[in-house]
């Protein structure tokens, strides 16, 4: 078997490399030059993550590219901690928790690790259209493979292609703005993640150990209301938002430079349809979610390595896929509805150990029931 992987980001390049180690032949085909449109964004890879990386040997690069998180703190408008919560649960055996790092570094550390275990990347490569056995380019170049994997993100053309009629992506009504500063004499939070929800908006951040400060600001806007902003423009919306109010927030940004970065926020509540016989999603091309839970990047590579793991032990494609949609579905559409009602406030959930303590056994083997 041969797969056609659609996307070079975090799910492409991890379920290239589950298949490889499944003993199945995949080419990965990235849109972008380099990296992709979110690749200034930063985030963490929480211990499901980790665990799946670690089911295909392959978390090295993430921890050597990256910061541990330790936990958080909540932090009333009022200044007032109300809660404080360690990531160092039970039930995750004392392995390595936790990561914190750029997108960008996440991409260029998987796709390395990638192209070291003999896997191919052709980049500049948009998919237009694609029927059994054929994707088809912009440029005019085709691929062959066996399957085609969808693993390219929220506007997902595989998606469209498997379903025309898939609903689009849902707005959370959010604008999420990162921003990055080296700014060592304003308020620290090491491998903590601070939690400000101020009068307007919500706010958290994070210091590296050399004292670098990465934060990010959750805007309340409609789609569509800033479009084509540049960073500083970015910068002052998020400062207007924070301005006169007793947190470090607004600090905190009036301290960064022009390391800004900013996008409306979707999701994807429900995919109806994941598979045909010869085409498969995987990641936010199948089930996006707001950025509330911080389980994205995570969720896709569980995805990746149950993929492999199903394309690995069950006689054909259409049963793989029928499968890995048994495994993945409840559990990914349950984190989509749970970061949506995080993000709108209507929710104060602290259960995580369901997300959390999610194991993958690389050597267990999948059956069709």
């Amino acid at each position: 078997m041969k797969a056609v992987i659609i996307g070079g980001g975090v799910s492409g390049t991890v379920t290239a490399m589950a298949l490889r180690l499944a003993g199945i032949e995949a080419s990965v085909h990235e849109a972008y030059p380099s990296g992709g449109e979110d690749a200034g964004a930063f985030l963490t890879i929480m211990h499901n993550g980790m665990d799946a990386l670690r089911a295909i040997g392959a978390e090295a690069p993430v921890i050597d590219n990256s910061f541990a998180a330790v936990g958080l703190e909540l932090v009333t408008p009022d200044g007032k901690t109300v809660e404080r919560r360690s990531f160092d649960l039970d039930g995750t055996d004392g392995l390595a928790g936790p990561r914190t790092l750029t997108r960008a570094s996440l991409y260029r550390a998987l796709q390395e690790e990638a192209i070291s275990r003999g896997i191919t990347f052709e980049r500049g490569k948009r998919l237009v259209s694609a029927s059994p056995g054929v994707a088809r380019f912009e440029d005019g170049s085709v691929a062959e493979g066996d399957i085609l994997i969808g693993a390219d993100g929220l506007r997902s053309v595989v998606r469209t292609i498997i379903d025309p009629a898939c609903p689009p992506p849902r707005s959370t009504g959010l604008d999420v703005v990162y921003g990055y500063t080296t700014d060592t004499n304003i308020p620290q939070a090491p491998s903590l993640y601070r939690m400000i929800q101020s009068l307007h908006a919500s706010f958290g951040y994070t210091s590296t150990p050399d004292g670098s400060t990465y934060w990010f600001a959750r805007l309340p806007t409609a789609e569509g209301v800033r479009t084509g902003l540049s960073a500083a423009e970015w910068r002052s919306a998020a400062f207007a938002a924070f301005d006169g109010e007793p947190l470090p927030a607004a600090e905190i940004i009036q301290s960064t430079g022009d390391d800004v970065f900013g996008g409306h926020s979707y999701d994807v509540p429900s995919t109806p349809v994941w598979f045909n016989a010869s085409m498969v999603l995987v990641g936010d091309a199948a089930h996006a979610a707001s950025p509330a839970e911080g389980q994205g990047a995570s969720m896709a590579l569980e995805d990746s390595v149950v993929l492999a793991q199903c394309l690995r032990d069950l006689p054909d494609a259409p049963t793989a896929f029928m499968a890995y949609e048994r495994l993945r579905r409840a559990r990914v559409e349950k984190l989509v509805a749970g970061s949506a009602a995080v993000s709108s406030g209507t929710t104060s959930d602290r259960d995580r150990n369901w997300l959390y303590q999610h194991h993958i056994e690389w050597d267990a083997t999948i059956t069709r029931n």
